[in-house]
């Protein structure tokens, strides 16, 4: 099986009580697709500047990653910069530089068309929509959002949102969604817009997955270090998608089970800063945290 994501792919800088970095790999569509390289080959559409390094370029190679929809323009590569607190529950942006991004309108590779598996991480819900357009007949498709387009393209959001199968979005952005402060209702009001699978990220305190099968819930990982928060969540939505790819199937099983490795995911990539714990991250290691997380769970 073949998973699409469509996303940014950008240089983050990045404060943290475990010290800072700079111009380092970062991006939606990075994280989810190393993420979703221990599963699947992953096929990326975006965009760098020219001053977006090579060596970053040939990481996600390595990874087997299909950078065929990545396109190179004249200026600076999406830049990100945040500070965190002491708890790392707080994050706040230093600064945000769209460069080429700001024009960012994905166009599929030929050879893209027929994914079957599709994630859209966080662009406008019109681009979204495009690329679903463009995609054939993908078997599973899901996307995020965030408050900005929820606060300023709701209209274009619901459009987008009636036409995947799943969507993966935190808690506070669900509230905000639904104007309702009960998850599990707030899940209903989402299903009832279109997905028909809800993911929401509740950050420490785990996952919540909510289908016609019902609610399962996921916990996070107990960590002794965390460095980095940065790309959690696309790191979750990468190893979701890529382990349901792999699978195949998208019963009720094999969904809970894509919860599971991407809380596994999330946990590996906070260990360091931007996505250096990849660098090292092997399939034993996850297999062998999957199983942590089947013995934390039962009872």
């Amino acid at each position: 099986m073949s998973l699409l994501v469509v996303g940014s792919v950008a240089l983050d800088d990045i404060e943290a009580p475990a010290g800072s970095v700079k111009s380092v790999l970062g991006g939606a569509a990075s994280y989810c697709a190393i993420a979703a390289s221990y599963f699947v080959r992953a096929q990326v559409v975006g965009v760098t500047g020219d001053d977006f390094p090579q060596e970053h370029l040939e990481f996600l190679a390595a990874r087997g990653i299909d950078l065929a929809g990545v396109t190179r323009a004249k200026g600076r590569t999406f830049r990100w910069g945040g500070r965190y607190h002491s708890s790392l529950n707080q994050r706040e942006t230093l600064f945000t530089d769209l460069g080429v991004f700001e024009h960012f309108d994905p166009v599929l590779p030929p050879e893209y068309l027929d994914a079957s598996f599709v994630f859209l991480a966080n662009i406008h819900p019109k681009l979204q929509r495009g690329v679903l357009e463009q995609a054939r007949a993908p078997r599973f498709s899901a996307m995020d959002t965030m408050n900005f387009w929820i606060e300023g393209e709701r209209a274009e959001l619901e459009k987008t949102l009636s036409r995947v199968a799943g969507l993966v979005i935190n808690d506070e952005e669900a509230r905000q969604l639904t104007g309702v402060s009960n998850l599990v209702r707030a899940a209903d009001a989402i299903r009832a817009l279109g997905p028909t699978t809800v993911i929401v990220k509740r950050g420490e305190h785990g996952a919540l997955l909510f289908d016609e099968a019902g609610v399962f819930a996921a916990p996070a990982f107990p960590l002794r270090e965390v460095q980095d928060p940065t790309g959690a969540g696309d790191s979750f939505a990468g190893g979701f998608m890529g382990a349901l790819a792999s699978g195949g199937s998208l019963s009720a099983d094999a969904l809970r089970r894509a919860v599971i490795y991407g809380s596994v995911l999330a946990s590996f990539c906070v260990e360091r800063f931007s996505l250096d714990r990849f660098r090292t991250l092997t399939r034993d290691e996850i297999d062998d945290r999957f199983e942590q997380f089947r013995r934390l769970t039962r009872f």
